[in-house]
């Protein structure tokens, strides 16, 4: 091999390694999102922000969400390279309360990550809690009355309460029994059969709808 050769064969390979590889790369600054929503928010959105840090384009092939109640949209179908970009996931909170986690999967044509999963988290206050969530009677039991205890989240204010049954066949009667606590007393006019109700539980000065059940079962009463 002459001198010449070997200098082309040494320029070839010297240019193999210094050639750039093409490389799509999707850089996320977070895969995780905590949101702190007011009590009056009727949607939490968080966005989570990419950037391709590779030399060729990155596109995306789906983007889904856990759930029904969880939206995603992306900016763009495909991200150039050095361009940045965010997707949005909007979860819609209705009547939900506490820690709600959700997630979005998005697939991409980047074939070292082709699958992220983004996080939601959102921490919605709780204006009250419940407890029991659910009364009942045994058939031919002594109707009296259960009660439901009802307390107010820390950070809320109610002074009154208002408590519906869906059927005639239960009464309510609400009392408050020291600040930021009520009770609830439910009563069937009778258990000889098999009878329930849905307690709509409003706050007053609140928007948000609470529920408990109460329920007279077809088993018969222990004696």
């Amino acid at each position: 091999m002459n001198m010449r050769t070997v200098r082309l064969f040494l320029a070839v390979t010297l240019s193999i390694f210094i050639c750039p590889i093409a490389r799509a790369e999707l850089k996320w600054e977070q895969t995780t999102v905590e949101l702190h929503p007011a009590v009056t928010d009727k949607e939490a959105v968080g966005h989570f922000k990419y950037q391709n840090t590779g030399n060729k384009p990155v596109r995306f092939q789906s983007v889904h969400t856990s759930c029904g109640c969880t939206a995603a949209q992306t900016q763009k179908d495909e991200v150039p390279p050095g361009e940045k970009g965010e997707i949005t996931a909007t979860f819609k909170i209705g009547d939900r309360t506490g820690t709600q986690v959700k997630t979005v999967t998005v697939d991409t044509d980047d074939p070292v990550n082709a699958t992220t999963v983004l996080t939601l988290k959102a921490v919605i206050p709780q204006v009250l809690q419940i407890n029991p969530g659910f009364v009942f009677w045994g058939q031919g039991e002594a109707p009296k009355p259960k009660t439901i205890v009802v307390r107010v989240g820390k950070d809320f204010s109610v002074k009154q309460l208002k408590v519906t049954s869906s059927s005639p066949d239960f009464e309510t009667k609400v009392a408050q029994t020291g600040k930021g606590q009520f009770k609830v007393d439910v009563q069937p006019h009778d258990t000889s059969r098999d009878m329930a109700a849905t307690l709509t539980i409003q706050p007053e000065g609140s928007s948000k709808t609470f529920y408990a059940t109460a329920r007279v079962t077809n088993v018969p009463a222990v004696q």
